[in-house]
């Protein structure tokens, strides 16, 4: 099946970015990746190649998929480079600020028609493109870690998203194996909108000497079904993604 989106660029290779691209290269899109740290996209490319290996030893892929997704894999130097891009995620630190530049700048680069998506879990969608020139193409599509086997992705529409802009990025989440749910703008959207619940009612709890972390950790996930505990998610997501 031709992908949605033929060619993609990541915008930022952390742990997110990394798992990102992974899906879309398997979906059969060519990828870009692309940091502002010179030999991040480098070493991320070989991490997401050695993904796949491990894949193909598994007897989930086979060594023709492998060979042709690292194919579609490749890295940019600059974001010049993301011109010809179809769709750029972004997936960079969690600052409005930060975001907002980027896309500003994205936005005198690729073409009229690609879309421009932001991997944010909590900022505002509509903050985020308020400066662009054409706001009605970028949307909220975000994913959680680790990307390949969390298998939700949630596509918010900003104040001006283009609905139709919002469809294809669910067609295309469809496409990478995903389940992808549409979310209005406000903060945390759906999953970290009750999630943030999650850990202030777990920090109260040790606030009050109710019972330590490792105790709460334990209950929660054998008593309440859930696959981690809060202090266990928030080792995960990292106390600076968490705190703000």
């Amino acid at each position: 099946m031709k992908p949605v989106y033929a060619h993609i660029a990541v915008v930022g290779t952390g742990a997110m970015g990394r798992g990102i691209a992974q899906i879309a290269a398997q979906a059969g899109s060519t990828v870009t990746l692309y940091d502002m740290q010179p030999a991040a996209s480098a070493a991320a490319q070989q991490a997401i190649a050695a993904q796949w290996d491990k894949l193909q030893e598994k007897g989930r892929m086979d060594a023709a998929q492998v060979v042709a997704c690292k194919a579609r894999l490749k890295c940019a130097n600059a974001l010049t480079d993301l011109a010809t891009c179809d769709l750029v995620v972004e997936a960079v630190v969690e600052r409005l600020d930060v975001k907002a530049a980027l896309f500003a700048e994205l936005e005198a680069i690729v073409g009229a028609d690609a879309v421009l998506a932001t991997n944010t879990s909590s900022l505002s969608v509509t903050a985020i493109a308020a400066k662009l020139k054409r706001p009605q193409r970028l949307a909220g599509y975000h994913f959680f870690n680790p990307v390949p086997v969390m298998k939700v992705v949630e596509v918010i529409k900003g104040l001006k998203t283009d609905p139709a802009v919002c469809a294809a990025l669910s067609d295309y989440a469809r496409q990478m194996g995903h389940t992808p749910v549409t979310a209005q703008d406000t903060p945390g959207f759906i999953v970290n909108h009750a999630g943030r619940g999650y850990g202030t009612e777990a920090l109260r709890i040790v606030g009050e000497g109710v019972a330590d972390f490792a105790t709460i950790d334990r209950i929660l996930k054998d008593q309440a079904g859930f696959k981690l505990g809060p202090f266990e998610l928030m080792d995960l997501t990292a106390l600076d993604v968490s705190h703000p």
